[in-house]
C-alpha cells in the first residue's frame, strides 16, 4: 500500500457527538460510542489537517419521531426519508462533542450539518441527499491538495459509511479506522464494511494497522 504522507493526509471526525452515545439514552445512542475519543486523537497524529463535523438539528424538523410517526417511519421530502428520534439539538448535551475532542474552533475546517427543518443529511460532505449543495470540505481539502482522509466516528453504518463515500467519490483514498468508529448494529455494520471494501476504501481494524501504511 502507498505509504501516508502526513503533508497530504487529512483526519476526518465524523458526528462525533453525545448525541450518539449512550449517555443520551433517549436520542440515538450507539455502544460504546466514547470510547472512540484515543483513536480519534491518535490518528489526527498521522495527518495535516484534522476536519470536524456535527449534527445540528432542531427539535421542529420535519424528520422528527413522535407517536404518529415512529422511528424509521418514511418521511415525504426531497432530503429527508425516515424519522428519528430527536437528537442533536443545539444547546443540549447531545450537541456537544465527546469529552477528550477539540472544540470546533481548534479543528481547522468544521461542519454542522441538518441545520435547515427540512434537511436530514447523513454525510459530511453535501447538505442534501443528492450530494449537490457541497458543505465545502472537499473543496477545502483539494484546495491544501490533500490525497488520503482518515475517517472514524459515529456512527460507522450511517453517517460514517455515506461521508466515506463522498469522499471517495470526489478522488480521494479514503481510510476508515474502525477503532475510531461505532455502529448501530452489527449487520448493518457488516454490510457497510463489505459495501465500502468492495467499492476501494480501504478499512482497517485499528491506528496500529494505520501505520503499516507508512
Amino acid at each position: 500500500m502507498k505509504a501516508i504522507n502526513p503533508k497530504r493526509t487529512a483526519s476526518f471526525d465524523v458526528d462525533a457527538q453525545y448525541t450518539f452515545t449512550e449517555e443520551c439514552p433517549d436520542e440515538l445512542p450507539v455502544a460504546g460510542g466514547t470510547e472512540i475519543v484515543s483513536a480519534l486523537n491518535e490518528q489526527a497524529e498521522l495527518a495535516c489537517i484534522r476536519i470536524g463535523s456535527k449534527d445540528a438539528h432542531s427539535p421542529k424538523a420535519i424528520w422528527v419521531a413522535d407517536e404518529n410517526k415512529p422511528m424509521f417511519a418514511p418521511v415525504e421530502g426531497d432530503n429527508v426519508d425516515i424519522a428519528w428520534n430527536q437528537h442533536a439539538v443545539p444547546g443540549t448535551k447531545g450537541f456537544e462533542l465527546i469529552s477528550g475532542l477539540p472544540k470546533p474552533i481548534d479543528y481547522d475546517f468544521f461542519v454542522w450539518k441538518g441545520i435547515e427543518l427540512d434537511l436530514h443529511p447523513y454525510g459530511a460532505c453535501y447538505h442534501d441527499l443528492g450530494d449537490k449543495l457541497s458543505t465545502g470540505v472537499i473543496e477545502y481539502l483539494k484546495l491544501n491538495e490533500i490525497d488520503t482522509v482518515i475517517v472514524g466516528g459515529l456512527a460507522t453504518d450511517y453517517c460514517v459509511k455515506t461521508t466515506a463515500f463522498q469522499l471517495f467519490n470526489s478522488g480521494f483514498r479514503v481510510i476508515v479506522n474502525l477503532q475510531a468508529c461505532r455502529g448501530v448494529s452489527q449487520d448493518t455494520v457488516s454490510t457497510a464494511i463489505e459495501d465500502m471494501k468492495r467499492a476501494g476504501i480501504f478499512v482497517v481494524a485499528n491506528t496500529q494497522e494505520l501505520r503499516k501504511f507508512d
